[in-house]
C-alpha cells in the first residue's frame, strides 16, 4: 500500500468536507468499525463510523490542513505530521484495513 497516497487522499477528502460542509465522502472512508481518538483533548473515542459521523456532525471542524511530512510505520501505518491552514500543527497516526480507515489518532501541538 501505498501510504502516502492514502495520506494526501485523506487530506483531500477532509479539506473537502471541511469547505463544503459535508462530511459524507470523509465518513466513507472510514471501515464500519473505525478507531478515531485524540491523543492530548478531552474528545472522544468515537468507535465505528457511525461514532464518527455523529461526531464530524456535532463539531465539524473549521480549518483544513496540509500535509508537510509523512513517516511509514508499517505496510499499512503512518504518522502524517500537518499544518493547520490558519495556524497551528499536529500529526495523525492512521492505519488502513481493505483501503479504508481503520484507526485514526490525532494529536495537535500544544
Amino acid at each position: 500500500m501505498d501510504v502516502s497516497a492514502a495520506v494526501y487522499e485523506h487530506e483531500r477528502v477532509f479539506n473537502g468536507a471541511v469547505r463544503s460542509g459535508n462530511f459524507e465522502a470523509l465518513i466513507a472512508t472510514f471501515t464500519d468499525d473505525a478507531v478515531m481518538r485524540f491523543d492530548n483533548r478531552p474528545i472522544g473515542p468515537f468507535e465505528g463510523r457511525d461514532a464518527i459521523r455523529m461526531a464530524y456532525e456535532s463539531q465539524p471542524p473549521t480549518d483544513t490542513l496540509t500535509t508537510r511530512s509523512i513517516e511509514q510505520v508499517a505496510a499499512n501505518e503512518a504518522t502524517a505530521y500537518f499544518d493547520w491552514d490558519h495556524g497551528g500543527s499536529g500529526s495523525m497516526q492512521m492505519s488502513w484495513r481493505g483501503g479504508h480507515v481503520a484507526t485514526l489518532v490525532i494529536a495537535f501541538d500544544t
